[in-house]
């Protein structure tokens, strides 16, 4: 009997860690549907208002539509690193508060798993976003950052290709706008031309008939020859000048190489983790040492703030029945936004020397560990009447005395 009941503990012991498995990838399965859905939506609005911005920044200066795809795609990892918590701790929320309405966390809890027991699985998750988000702000986001703000540079210092689309202006640089009613396939037969140029506080409006562009032999000037046409000077004392021509040819230098791009590393945001590690400790540095110090030490508590949010989330998402989860998210953004800001302002401060980095921005990250943990801690006494629960009783009757007092129409009778 004895040998049974021993088989039959070890079995037992064999049993459960494999259950709990299971329910550890089921938990994990259920998790990552919302975390891909609400890193998505959210990726997706902040995109969409940045590239309308690319759109018109390439409409005014000029250049092909592939441009528009490579900025935003080396935008992708900045806006990742502002979803990436927002989206976790909502998929989070969401599934412990179906858990809750579908009786699962009734039926884990009695089956003999605890509540810590419970958020293992999410804390294995914080813990591998934490290692990709080390990975995302202190490596993949410098490099980013320096590649869109060379494809922004690229753009707007492009060299002229001395031709003009219909019906657009042209910044053709050193002052000179050019534009054009009819243009020819070729960009450099024109009609209807409109010229302003600006040249040591005067400036000079010239419109033609018709027009061409082309280079110099030496490909170093643009010739504009015009025909037919006004040309009016404005001094810089106001007087006007009023000259006809049947022909005029203007010209200026001409590139066809813009200018290089600076090296990277001119911005402490485009210095990697161990470059801010090794600048912050030079004597001499381009970039001021408080500055470099309050960028390495923000990136880092970003990082490791992630694992603490199932923390806040289980309780958070263990209060909320389903008519409360809109005050749910909406208290949940609040906490995130107040988290986020308080590091800003850290940030700031630590930036301009007001206070050492160190000791600005991880008090913030401190009480809110604190938080978390006070938070989780009261969750495993009583998990439905957790802080959160009455918080959300008092803003249930906040919410309900605002409806009371707002005037009610009356029906009309028939």
């Amino acid at each position: 009997m004895t040998e049974v009941a021993n088989s039959a503990a070890g079995m037992d012991r064999t049993r459960i860690p494999f259950g709990t498995r299971l329910i550890d990838r089921y938990i994990l399965t259920e998790t990552a549907k919302p975390l891909a859905l609400s890193l998505v939506v959210v990726m997706l609005a902040l995109l969409l208002e940045r590239i309308l911005r690319l759109f018109d920044l390439l409409a005014n200066h000029g250049g092909p539509f592939q441009l528009v795809l490579r900025m935003a795609a080396n935008l992708v990892p900045h806006y990742l690193g502002l979803a990436l918590p927002a989206a976790f701790f909502i998929s989070m929320f969401v599934v412990v508060a179906r858990f809750g309405d579908e009786n699962e966390l009734d039926a884990l809890q009695s089956s003999g798993l605890s509540v810590p027991r419970i958020t293992r699985p999410f804390l294995w998750l914080g813990t591998g976003l934490m290692v990709f988000s080390v990975l995302l702000f202190g490596f993949i986001q410098p490099y980013s950052r320096y590649a869109y703000q060379a494809i922004h540079y690229a753009v707007v210092n492009a060299a002229w290709d001395a031709t003009v689309p219909q019906s657009a202006f042209v910044d053709a640089g050193q002052g000179v706008t050019i534009t054009a009613d009819m243009v020819d396939p070729t960009g450099r037969n024109l009609e209807r031309v409109f010229v302003q140029q600006l040249r040591d506080g005067e400036e000079w409006v010239t419109t033609a008939e018709s027009g061409r562009l082309g280079v110099s032999d030496d490909r170093k000037r643009i010739l504009l020859t015009l025909d037919n046409g006004v040309q009016v000077r404005t001094r810089p004392d106001a007087t006007v000048e009023v000259v006809r021509f049947g022909r005029l040819t203007l010209d200026r230098e001409f590139t066809l190489e813009a200018p290089p791009f600076r090296p990277r590393g001119g911005s402490e945001r485009e210095l990697t983790l161990l470059e801010l590690w090794q600048e912050m400790h030079q004597p001499i540095t381009l970039v001021p040492r408080a500055t470099l110090e309050a960028e390495f030490h923000a990136r880092l508590v970003r990082a490791v703030s992630l694992p603490l949010m199932p923390l806040l989330a289980l309780p958070m998402g263990m209060a909320a029945k389903r008519a409360r989860r809109g005050l749910g998210i909406a208290l949940a953004a609040a906490i995130l936004v107040l988290y986020h800001h308080s590091i800003q302002m850290g940030e700031s401060l630590a930036d301009i020397g007001r206070v050492p980095a160190a000791l600005g921005i991880w008090v913030p990250f401190v009480v809110f560990a604190l938080l978390c943990g006070w938070l989780f801690y009261r969750t495993q006494d009583r998990p439905g009447e957790n802080p959160f629960a009455h918080a959300f009783d008092r803003l249930d009757a906040v919410l309900h005395g605002v409806i009371r007092l707002l005037p009610r129409r009356r029906k009309e009778r028939p």
